[in-house]
């Protein structure tokens, strides 16, 4: 594991991380001690220089160990852990152990059998008949992941296509962790980790035909323009795409294929470092998103990013995490999903670590729901509205939040749930007219039916929420699921 403090590289964002992986709480204990002594230089994770920063490598890394014992793990097939940190204040909230009616919890897919898929890390998404596409990062025909289609049957169950198989063949890319896109035709877009024509991750397309699908690879990353997407991309009406891999890119289209271009790289001093999470996109061209570390303050940023006339983008810091230093009363560490954002523009997320509530490793708290309130002349307030504990109610969530008409908000942790298994909860968040919020667990996670939800969750017109587990399940690679109200 690199070190969380000194050496050439600084500050606490080196430590070994990929796909969300490393971290045990030796190592929260070192960055519990050194993650403000130092500013972090930007371009502190060095891409080139550690080839085990892949999904493939997910099966050697321990998922949580405890204080005073041996570690755990979590998994044969993927691991996650959550650097936790901190504290937060949370303002009227109450916790329901029940409300929804009574959801329905049940597994559409389990991974890991045959030539299937293993390692679900990223969202799923609908189509208007109402099947669903993901990808895993592991697996498929030559074990390089697969891209998937699940459709319901009039019996009840779900049938799995494998549409594609990634190649590695020196142009092709392997190991997708990301959510996946419709544009206007019906053609699919999406990033894988690694492999391309340099090693370092491509933005691919998928088609329908009628022969099947067939896949482009849009873009490959060769380090100096970006490295090993994590999350998703998000197209524009004008067809442009946009991601994130450890700089902000877009893709534009042409006669003689596509362009991509970096809109940002977080050069600026105290800026973000880490862009991992996907990005969202509003009416008026403007992409919000979060950096995982970096900021004023060490411990993450929401920014914006919005065109100009002449072409370029300016990125602007919304939100600097944890301004009063250790402890952090805001959060700390955003998570990997993408941001949700309501009809006035203010924005929803949740960090890793912070939080009021002691207990998630010695002393490190348990991460936080906030909102980002838009307001007069470009104003941002940032509210922690939620406080994760370390109980059956579940903490440490590393997906982000998705959001109903109502205003309800709905998400999954990694941890937490059951006391026997510590696999995560799926759980629901809604506002009331006097202000409170109430917290209900709708489901929790026990290893057989999936553990470690780690994406965001996709929801349908019927209220009916479908999700992904890394692990877990049947064949112990992860799962699909529906919880219905």
């Amino acid at each position: 594991m690199e070190k969380l403090c000194g050496g050439n590289t600084g500050g606490w964002p080196t430590f070994t991380f990929f796909v969300m992986v490393g971290a045990t709480r030796s190592a929260v204990s070192s960055f519990r001690s050194c993650a403000f002594a130092e500013e972090t230089p930007r371009k502190s994770i060095g891409w080139g220089e550690a080839e085990n920063r892949d999904a493939s490598s997910m099966s050697s890394h321990l998922y949580n160990e405890r204080k005073g014992g041996p570690a755990r793990v979590r998994s044969s097939k993927s691991i996650l852990n959550v650097v936790a940190v901190l504290f937060v204040f949370a303002p009227m909230l109450l916790v329901s152990p029940s409300a929804w009616a009574t959801p329905k919890y049940r597994v559409l897919h389990a991974f890991g059998q045959g030539q299937d898929g293993a390692g679900t890390w990223g969202s799923l998404i609908l189509d208007r008949n109402g099947n669903l596409y993901g990808t895993t990062s592991g697996g498929g025909l030559r074990a390089n992941g697969t891209v998937f289609e699940l459709t319901p049957r009039a019996n009840g169950k779900w049938h799995e296509t494998i549409l594609y198989s990634f190649k590695n063949d020196g142009v092709d890319g392997c190991v997708s962790t990301a959510g996946l896109t419709f544009d206007a035709s019906g053609a699919i877009y999406g990033t894988s980790q690694r492999c391309g024509a340099y090693g370092y991750g491509t933005v691919f397309s998928l088609s329908p035909g009628s022969s099947g699908w067939t896949e482009s690879v849009l873009h490959s990353f060769d380090l100096t323009d970006g490295a090993r997407p994590y999350g998703g991309v998000v197209i524009a009406p004008g067809g442009n795409v946009y991601g994130t891999a450890d700089i902000v890119f877009a893709l534009a289209p042409g006669s003689d294929g596509w362009t991509e271009s970096v809109i940002d790289d977080f050069s600026r001093h105290n800026d973000g470092n880490g862009p991992y999470a996907g990005l969202i996109l509003d009416a008026s061209g403007v992409l919000y998103g979060t950096t995982k570390y970096g900021g004023a303050h060490n411990a993450g940023i929401v920014y914006e990013l919005k065109p100009t006339v002449d072409g370029s983008w300016k990125e602007r810091i919304l939100h600097s995490f944890c301004p009063a230093g250790f402890p952090c009363a805001d959060g700390a560490v955003p998570g990997l999903g993408a941001l949700a954002m309501d009809q006035a523009g203010n924005l929803y997320g949740t960090t890793i670590a912070g939080g009021a509530n002691c207990g998630c490793g010695g002393c490190d708290s348990c991460g936080v729901i906030y909102k980002l309130t838009r307001g007069p002349h470009g104003h941002w307030t940032e509210t922690a509205l939620y406080n994760f504990k370390a109980d059956s109610t579940g903490h440490g969530p590393g997906a982000g939040v998705v959001r109903d008409e109502a205003g309800n908000l709905y998400g999954t942790t990694i941890y937490g749930g059951s006391p026997q298994c510590s696999c995560g909860v799926v759980y629901k968040f809604s506002p009331s007219k006097n202000g409170k919020w109430t917290y209900t667990v709708l489901h929790r996670f026990v290893g057989s039916d999936g553990a470690q939800p780690d994406a965001n969750l996709t929801l349908d017109n019927k209220g009916n929420l479908f999700g992904t587990t890394a692990t877990g399940g049947a064949g112990g690679a992860g799962v699909v699921f529906e919880i219905t109200p």
